[in-house]
């Protein structure tokens, strides 16, 4: 079964899905592959590799490591096209809608579409959005991104039906990793009240209460990163925050 269609059946089933990121740049291998046997033993869904920023070596080595370590699906979550590798199941083919930039709204996807392709991983579609955070992260500045505000819930809304509309497979907000603040319930619940494709909600989201909210008000799959890197017992956070994610619908 392909990666999109287990977590379609997940949702179905359980009402949302958990992915638990894992950046390569702030930790070795070794660290992230400790973490992510937790993470998995917790009962996240998934594996994301990858982040703003990380160089190709490393994101090989933390993708092949994690691979051979873990059965649940693995995705790459690109930061560029160095981030393709074929040490994973999938990838999330993403074009962030609101850069200023056309490389990351349509070149980059062009100059690794082959490298996708020849790496045979699974091409999950995602229209990424990045919304306003009191912190600047890293995605906002490598990405170009024309932030849209916190308050500003129609127009979150208008680019994830466009998302829709142009075949994507997924919506994604979020405020970038190690967001103060997560998305906010009214934007999640305008977006799922005029549209139908999943919405991976991440950033900001340190507990299972807040992973619940966001997924009462509509989120279909939950990402936590920044939390698993600085709790002392991953294993413990993630499965507060799974708990959560799956009581929430």
């Amino acid at each position: 079964m392909k990666v999109k269609e287990k977590f379609e059946e997940m949702i179905e089933k359980e009402g949302a899905c958990h992915l638990t990121l894992i950046d390569p740049d702030e930790q070795t291998p070794k660290e992230s592959v400790k973490m992510a046997k937790e993470a998995e033993e917790a009962g996240t869904d998934g594996i994301m590799i990858g982040g703003s920023g990380v160089d190709q070596d490393s994101t090989r080595k933390t993708c092949r490591a994690i691979k051979k370590a873990t059965d649940i699906p693995k995705i790459i979550f690109p930061g560029d096209t160095s981030s393709i590798n074929k040490h994973a199941d999938a990838i999330f083919f993403m074009s962030l809608l609101n850069s200023r930039s056309r490389y990351w709204l349509s070149m980059a996807q062009a100059f690794g579409s082959f490298s996708v392709k020849k790496a045979g991983l699974e091409p999950i579609s995602v229209g990424y959005l990045i919304l306003e955070s009191s912190n600047k992260t890293s995605v906002e500045f490598y990405g170009d991104a024309n932030i849209i505000p916190r308050d500003k819930h129609k127009i979150t809304a208008a680019f994830c039906l466009a998302a829709q509309y142009m075949g994507m497979d997924y919506a994604y907000l979020e405020g970038g990793s190690g967001a103060a603040e997560p998305v906010p319930n009214k934007t999640i619940k305008l977006i799922k009240s005029q549209t139908e494709i999943p919405l991976i909600v991440g950033g900001g989201i340190r507990d299972g209460k807040t992973a619940k909210e966001k997924v009462k008000a509509g989120a279909d799959i939950i990402v936590t990163g920044t939390i698993a890197e600085e709790t002392n017992d991953v294993k413990k956070k993630i499965r507060e925050i799974v708990k959560g994610t799956k009581s929430g619908k």
